[in-house]
């Protein structure tokens, strides 16, 4: 910042970009948001525009409730950097992708949207060995989809309770205190994996064998082969889409050997919530 600008005076006019670009995706939305009018169209997008999509959210929320949209009425495509809470609180109907990368607290508190992103097309960079998006992202995440083809930093969907996610590698304590919801980590974790987890299921690749020994917080979760067929085509339909959405060379990799790559796969199940899962599947067969 020049020595001359006042930091309030840069700070005021940062939150008008984030602010404008806001009301301009409204502004484009509005078909949509009344009419429920499908739209789609491309954005640029700055580390300065922090926050985007919220107040478009807040705005279908005022119109719908919690039920939004239906899937697919409004898709964004992003090009460039995004800044932090990428599309917090997406609500339901909004897919937004980007075709960058992103910050800190990606989706928090998402509510029933859809994220996806995935490096520059034509970059050099192996994206599943790069960082995509920052720390603590899907904080909180309600309920929809994340897809990231490349790497999250540290507490990645930490208290999520009932975000879909596919990511390809995390940092530190991942689905720490996760209440819900279904995540799939193809690539490696960081440590203390699963710490304070009491409900969800996370399924992790373990391809170098070291995440139930050095990775993974056993303190309230019970780690399984992925063996029952539900699991099996849950974490195949999770990958499928991660596949659809991102042209992920990775996930290719494992659907194209998944008889051998599946059982270099772990599932991360929190005991409680396993045994009411089980309670719950016994009551329901002996109702019938």
């Amino acid at each position: 910042v020049p020595p001359s600008v006042p930091i309030r005076h840069c700070l005021r006019q940062e939150h008008g970009l984030d602010k404008a670009l806001d009301n301009a995706l409204i502004a484009r939305c509005r078909d949509a948001i009344t009419a429920r009018t499908p739209v789609s169209f491309t954005a640029e997008i700055r580390n300065i525009n922090r926050t985007v999509g919220t107040m478009l959210s807040s705005t279908i929320a005022r119109a719908y409730g919690m039920a939004g949209l239906p899937d697919g009425t409004i898709h964004v495509k992003f090009n460039g950097s995004a800044g932090q809470s990428f599309g917090a609180f997406l609500a339901r109907g909004v897919t937004f992708e980007l075709e960058g990368d992103a910050n800190d607290y990606v989706g928090k508190g998402i509510s029933g949207g859809r994220i996806i992103a995935y490096p520059p097309r034509g970059t050099s960079l192996v994206a599943e060995e790069n960082i995509l998006v920052g720390n603590v992202v899907l904080y909180g995440g309600i309920c929809g989809e994340a897809y990231f083809r490349g790497v999250a930093g540290e507490r990645f969907a930490v208290r999520n309770s009932g975000v879909n996610a596919v990511v390809e590698g995390v940092g530190d304590h991942g689905c720490e205190y996760m209440t819900g919801g279904r995540v799939v980590v193809i690539g490696p974790t960081g440590r203390n994996f699963a710490a304070g987890m009491s409900g969800g299921i996370a399924y992790v690749w373990d391809a170098d064998a070291l995440f139930a020994r050095e990775r993974c917080n056993t303190g309230m979760v019970d780690l399984f082969p992925v063996t029952e067929e539900a699991d099996k085509a849950e974490l195949r339909a999770m990958i499928e889409a991660h596949l659809k959405y991102t042209q992920s060379a990775v996930a290719e990799r494992i659907l194209g050997d998944w008889d051998r790559t599946l059982p270099k796969f772990v599932k991360v199940y929190p005991r409680d919530y396993r045994q009411v899962m089980e309670d719950n599947k016994k009551a329901e067969q002996a109702k019938a």
